[in-house]
């Protein structure tokens, strides 16, 4: 397998192909070895266009929703990142290419292990992986950018409450069949703007509410 032809397709006829063209997340996504941060059985898989199987249930996002959620961010090198949900940590990685720091906060320790151990193997060192419930978060006006991993079958405000003025909030809202990615951007102290982007399904983050089932 040649895998640098691999990454350069995944790039192209993946990422590109589906409207990322912010050539910053590109190079990025070149720079980052992908391989390295799926598991051992996947290493030869980690440039399909598919997700890739982590322990717990939990995925790697396929690489070109990642390309979207980065360019949909537009971290710059002097912002402070929120990542809610490590898994691997690929996007942590990127994203830490991209800003100056990363909190990334994980549920699971083994993700959280697994993540920190894959960072520091590709010599990202501006990424702290914390074990805690994204859905605890309190802070508020702490972060310049957020990346949400897992869907909101219910949106919560915490996440867009966490912005500075001027930051973004990248988060999936709704249940299968039918959710959207939203970008969030703080414009002032009580106002945010909301855009959509497209439709996916992802699963949700675990802990997040769902909506009351009707019984008949």
């Amino acid at each position: 397998m040649n895998i640098e032809l691999a990454r350069e397709q995944m790039i192209e006829q993946q990422v590109h192909a589906w409207d990322v063209f912010d050539e910053r997340v590109l190079s990025t996504m070149r720079q980052i070895r992908r391989e390295q941060f799926a598991p051992a059985p996947y290493g030869e898989v980690a440039f399909a266009d598919a997700a890739i199987p982590l322990a717990r249930g939990q995925v790697m996002l396929p690489a070109k929703i990642q390309g979207r959620i980065l360019q949909a961010l537009v971290p710059n090198p002097g912002d402070i990142a929120l990542e809610v949900g490590a898994g691997s940590g690929y996007l942590s990685a990127c994203l830490g290419r991209l800003s100056a720091r990363v909190r990334s906060l994980e549920i699971f320790p083994e993700l959280a292990e697994l993540a920190q151990r894959n960072l520091f193997a590709a010599a990202v060192n501006n990424v702290s992986v914390e074990v805690a419930d994204g859905m605890q978060l309190t802070e508020q006006s702490a972060y310049d950018v957020i990346a949400v991993t897992g869907s909101l079958p219910l949106y919560d405000e915490r996440f867009q409450q966490a912005l500075r003025i001027g930051g973004r909030l990248f988060v999936v809202v709704g249940q299968a069949p039918v959710m959207e990615a939203w970008k969030v951007t703080r414009v002032g102290e009580r106002e945010w703007q909301r855009e959509s982007l497209f439709e996916t399904v992802i699963a949700p983050l675990v802990n997040a509410p769902r909506p009351s089932e009707f019984v008949f």
